[in-house]
Formats: C-alpha cells, structure tokens, sequence
C-alpha cells in the first residue's frame, strides 16, 4: 500500500520598521528570532525559508554579529534560504518603477554579500500585489514569491488546488506564486501540534505532489502577545512541533521554497488581481463600510456560504483615499523620488537614494491592527529620511530655494510650496490655506507632521468592550490560550473610549478660527471641531505668490445666534532666515463685510508635534517662563512669546505674537490599535492664539505670529563627518 505523503514549505518573515526604537529590535530578538534560529539549530531536519527585511539585518549586523553567524551555517548545511525583497520593506506597488528594482536588487547584494547565497525568492511586503508586479521582480532578478490564499480565491483558483505554486507573468516576465495556506497559517502556532499534523496528513496524497505553505510574520512565535510561554516557556510548542515532523518524516517533508520549485512543476497558470491579505482589505475600508464587511464575512463564514470566497475588502491603495496624511506621505514620496533620480551619479545621488529608500518603508503608509501611520516616532523617522533626501538633492540640483504652485498632492488642484535653504513649506488652498507640511531641513523634522483624530471601526469594538466590562462581564478573552492577535482585545489604561473625540477637520496649522466669545480652554480641547466660521477648512485663492512669500484670501462668513456675518480673511505667509535659524511669519486679517458687528474669540490654531507623548521631558512648551511637557494641557492670557521644543532633536521654535494674545495648548491624542492593545497616542501639540474682538461694520482686525527655529546641529553635516571617519 502506498503511504500517502505531503511537504511543508515554512517560511518566516522578520521585520522591524525603520525608526523603532533600539530596546523593541532587542526584546523581539529575544523573544522570537534567536530562539526560532536556536531551535532550527537543534533540529537539522527542519527546513525552511527565512526573510529579514533590511532595517532589521542592518541591526543585526551591528548588534548582533554572532547571530549573522548562526543564520549563515544553516544557509552553508543547506537547511534555510533567505528571502530578498525591498531592502527597506516598501510596497513595491506604491514605487515607482525605477525605485522599485533599486530596493529588489540593493536587497539581493544584501543578502548575498551577507550570507555568500544570492536570493532567487523575494517576500512581497504586506503581500500586497498588483499584476504589474511580476516584472519589477524579474528585472531584479527573483523568480518566485509567496501571496495570499484570497489571491487565489479572487483568481478564481478552487480551495483544493491552492496546495502548490502557479505561474503567473507581466509582459512576458515569468514569476512562480505560491499561496499562503490560510488553515497553516491559523493553525501554526496557534492550534495544538497534533491537529496540525492531522490537518497536514488529512491533504498528503498517494502522490505526493503537494506543498503547504506557511508565509506568516516571524514575530508570532514570541513577540506577539501570550505567544512566548506558549511557544518557548512551559507550551514548548516549537520544540514540540518541530519534534513531530522528525518523528513524521517518513510522510511529511519539510522543504526550502526554491527546492520545491527546482523538483517539480507548478499546478498551473494564474493571473491575480490586485489584493492582500484579507485583513488588509478590511482595514482599508472606510470605518462603517469596514465593520459591515467585517459582519458579512463573519456571518457568511460561520453558515459556510459559498460567497465567503468572493467577499473582499478595499484596494491597498485606498489608504490614500481614507488617510490625507498618508496621501501627503506618498506624494512627497513621489515628488523626492524625481529629484533624486535627477541627481548626477556620484556621493550625492548615493546618499539621497538610501534615504529616500529608508523613506519608502511601508510601515507608515497604512493602518490596520498594527499601528501604522498612527506611530508618531516611526512616522517622523519616514518623514526625516524624505526630507534628508529632498535637501541632499536640492543642494545638488540648485533647487533649494523659491516658490512654486504646483498641484502636491495630486487631487487636480495646485498647493503652495515656499522653500528656502532652512525650511520647506505646504499651503494647501483647498483647507483653510493651512500649513500641512512645515520641513526643518537641518533638524530632519517634520514640524507638522500631526495626525487628524477620526473614527476608525475598531473604536465601536472598544467602546463595546468597556461597556460590558462595565455591566460586569469579561470582554473578549485576552488571556488564558493562545489566540491570534487578531482575536485579542487589550487594554493599556481604562476609559479610553471617554477620549475617542474626532476632528472636523485636517489638522493642519495656520488655521483662521472663529469661535464663541465665551470659549474656555477646557471646551476649546485641543481643536479641531466647534467652528462658528468657514475659514478653518475653506477654500482660498492666491493673491500673490513671491521667491518668500504666500498671500492668500477668501470671502466667506461666521454663523451666530442664527445670523450669517459675511467677512473676509487674507492670511499672509513669509519665509526667511537662514539654513540654522528659518523664520515662519503669518499674518492674519479679517474684514467685517456684513451690516453688524461681530464680537467673537478670532484666533490662529497651529497643530505641530515635537515628539511629545509620553510626558518625554525632551519635548516641551515654554509660556511665561514655566516649562510643561509637549503632551501637558496649559492656559496663559496676554502672551507675546511662547517657546518650544525638543532637546534631542536639537530644535527650538521661538514664537512672538502680536498683539499679545490668549495662549492655549493640548495634546492632540487618538485611541488606536495595535498588537499591545487599545493606546492614546501622541500625534501632536494644538496651540490656539486667540483674541476676543470686536469688529464693526466695514472694519478689519489683523494679528500676526512670527515663528524662528534655531537648529543645534545639522545633521547633513553630522552625518558627512561620520562618513568621513567611517571612510578613515
């Protein structure tokens, strides 16, 4: 009688974003890469693939070189091969062309420089794919990648033929797919190891001429929550796990990707349509249309109806749409990338291109379950590497100075952009005139790098949680079994829905606010919401537009006490000073155009981040001499000067106001989700100047705010000097 036989094709992806902090590359490496390549060690029969992406082997190779050694003898014996890919992570569908070759092919010199193997197989960040992608992958010389089994639903591909790789192609470029078998890949670790071996053994065949494969994140054995005892402390189930297929080898072979693909032929052909992984076309949806998806599927694949295989979510790219910031992001990803590619070969054009590749790192151009754009230090390492790589190349360009209207963000309509050595600034006209980038070139800081607070679908989940808990019930399950992180609802303080408050509108600065004349800080927040006028989020024209200067202007009204006051607003913006010390001035006037007199609070709300959460005592406000922290609430009446800043980024923003004015701050925090449960984050500081007034018929009022940023160190400087030394 023939044994019926299967093989397993492991293969684990490790990453960690550009711009986490040193102590979490640590933790994980402790708690999931080393003992995962310990255990390969003691199990020399257990064979499988392994990605890294770069940030992390950069890391690596620094921190822990021994570890390089043990990850290259099993690549020596034969037993892993190392996946390339995007050498920072990026999703190569948001790249250009160009860009996307480059980080494919600096990722296999990586590699192969590295481990002595050069890569053939490339794991596909975030699985997102588009048809095009096959020949960016074989220009940079990959034959093969791992997608998801909603690739193949979506292709059409049965559920009992998903058990091997297919051929796909873009204009004649060839490329192998296997799929990511979604029953592995919620059984490992998750399940107990004899009903993963018994799901294996229940889909082996007399021939033999299956593989499952198993493409999930490296860090869910160890570092996901729960996941260290079960998997290396008293569950064992590694050891367990990788014991049972040596004791099952007879039947079940464990194989590298590449080997499978060198002894046997693929199933068949596939063309896939742009997708992810099926939670990723969830998070991509807007919040109500999400959690209604999220019922459809649930509901569909709890009564096992055959349209469970046909429900998706949104296209990856639709975070652009649902995210400004994210769009903001990638478009002067865009725009970076150009100027880059113009730069004459040589020193320049190399440093330019590593940061604009470290600034392409996917991490901060999405959000689902893990935190995304809503990681404000990981989103101001993206932006700090744009901005490096903007400045390197327009020294090298002679670009750096000027004004421009140009349409920035790609919606058919044309933003300001004002650029001096010292500093680059974005008007949008369409929302309020607002300032939506404010770049410090020396201090690589995106002073206006906020985040807007808005309604995501896993807000209704927490706010469920807290009211069950509440009445006395447990809410879901956090502790206790496993349970996929996606399963996990945690909480890192409680009554964090009381704090779920949403913007109005883009957190952008330099905004005209007209509100109450009795508004305390108290209900003022931290902005964003209770505006009495249109200016805040309406539309401007250009006036003028100098080398240095912006004048914009609008004809709009305030509603009170139910009567319309029409009036008009001109806001001035003038850049100066030099590369160390760049000023930022704005001028604000509104005319009274109506036939009464309107007496309200009219102020000037500035949303800037100086990387404050936490109570970091590097980041602070400075009113009337006293310190707070960037991320403490605050209130000071007739206040001509106001500082703040953060000491590790070396930058100072003096601000004088004239006249003297109402000073309110607070931190602008969202409620969002990650792997370590629901959190307030930090996304910025709202500082509101405000004055009451009253103008009559036919009169104006004006009021302006003169920023200067003093610049500790440049670190286009700093950075030359250690390239020197590293040279030496």
């Amino acid at each position: 009688m023939t044994r019926r036989r299967i093989s397993l094709a492991l293969t684990l992806h490790n990453h960690q974003p550009i711009g986490n902090f040193g102590w979490v590359f640590g933790a994980v490496f402790e708690q999931a890469y080393k003992p995962m390549v310990e255990a390969l060690t003691r199990h020399p029969i257990v064979r499988v693939g392994l990605h890294y992406s770069g940030p992390l082997l950069e890391w690596l190779r620094a921190e822990r070189p021994e570890f390089i050694a043990d990850l290259r003898a099993l690549v020596e014996r034969e037993q892993i091969e190392l996946l390339g890919g995007g050498l920072y992570e990026p999703v190569l569908a948001s790249l250009p062309e160009r860009d996307r070759v480059g980080q494919l092919t600096r990722m296999a010199d990586t590699v192969e420089a590295t481990f002595g193997r050069r890569p053939t197989g490339a794991w596909l960040a975030e699985r997102v794919w588009e048809p095009d992608v096959p020949t960016s992958l074989v220009a940079a010389g990959y034959g093969w990648t791992i997608l998801d089994d909603s690739h193949f639903r979506a292709a059409a591909i049965p559920e009992d033929e998903m058990w091997g790789p297919y051929t796909t192609e873009d204009q004649g470029r060839l490329l192998r797919v296997f799929g990511t078998e979604q029953g592995l890949r919620y059984r490992i670790p998750f399940h107990e190891v004899d009903e993963v071996i018994e799901y294996l053994r229940e889909h082996a065949t007399e021939a033999g001429e299956r593989v499952g494969t198993m493409g999930d994140d490296g860090e869910k054995f160890g570092a996901w929550p729960t996941t260290y005892e079960h998997c290396w402390g008293k569950g064992h189930w590694v050891e367990r796990f990788f014991k049972a297929l040596e004791s099952n080898a007879g039947w079940l072979t464990t194989v590298r990707p590449s080997d499978w693909l060198t002894s046997n032929p693929p199933v068949g052909r596939v063309y896939v349509p742009t997708g992810s992984y099926a939670e990723m076309g969830e998070w991509a949806l807007p919040p109500a249309e999400s959690r209604a998806f999220h019922l459809a599927l649930a509901r569909a694949t709890e009564t096992g109806a055959p349209e469970a295989r046909w429900l998706r979510g949104a296209f990856w790219r639709n975070f652009q749409v649902k995210y400004r910031e994210i769009n903001d992001l990638h478009k002067q990803m865009l725009r970076i990338s150009d100027k880059v590619a113009a730069i004459p070969a040589g020193a320049a054009r190399d440093a330019a291109l590593d940061h604009l590749y470290r600034g392409q790192s996917n991490d901060c151009y999405w959000h689902g379950l893990f935190g995304g754009i809503y990681i404000a230090h990981m989103r101001a390492a993206t932006l700090a590497h744009l901005i490096a790589a903007e400045d390197t190349a327009d020294r090298a360009l002679g670009t750096s100075v000027g004004s421009e209207l140009r349409d920035l963000d790609l919606d058919g309509r044309d933003e300001v952009r004002l650029a001096t050595d010292g500093e680059v600034v974005a008007l949008d006209l369409d929302e309020g005139g607002g300032i939506g980038s404010w770049d410090i070139r020396a201090a690589r800081h995106a002073l206006a790098g906020v985040l807007r607070r808005r309604p995501e679908a896993y807000h209704e989940t927490l706010r469920r949680h807290e009211a069950q808990t509440a009445k006395g019930g447990k809410g879901k399950a956090s502790a206790g079994a496993p349970a996929s992180i996606h399963d996990i609802v945690k909480m890192k303080e409680p009554g964090l829905a009381a704090r779920l408050v949403y913007d109005d509108y883009e957190r952008r600065s330099a905004l005209i606010r007209i509100l109450p004349l009795d508004l305390t800080p108290a209900a003022w927040g931290a902005g964003g919401r209770g505006e009495l006028g249109d200016f805040a989020a309406g539309r401007y024209r250009i006036v003028r537009l100098d080398p240095d200067r912006a004048v914009m202007a609008r004809d709009g009204a305030a509603t009170m006490d139910g009567h319309r006051y029409p009036l008009s607003a001109e806001i001035e913006v003038l850049v100066g000073g030099g590369r160390m010390d760049p000023s930022l001035s704005v001028t604000a006037t509104i005319r009274n155009t109506g036939d009464r007199a309107l007496e309200a609070r009219v102020g000037i709300e500035w949303a800037l981040t100086m990387l404050g959460g936490g109570g970091n005592p590097e980041a602070w406000w400075e009113i009337e001499g006293e310190r707070s922290g960037h991320d403490s609430t605050g209130a000071a009446t007739g206040v001509a000067r106001i500082g703040q800043g953060n000491s590790w980024l070396g930058l100072t923003v003096e601000t004088a106001v004239s006249p003297p004015a109402d000073a309110w701050h607070a931190p602008i925090e969202t409620v969002s989700n990650s792997e370590a449960g629901f959190e307030r984050v930090y996304q910025g500081g709202a500082l509101l100047l405000s004055w009451p007034v009253s103008i009559p018929p036919g009169g104006s009022w004006s009021a302006s705010v003169e920023h200067r940023a003093t610049v500790d160190v440049d670190r286009a400087v700093a950075e030359a000097g250690q390239l020197l030394e590293n040279l030496a």
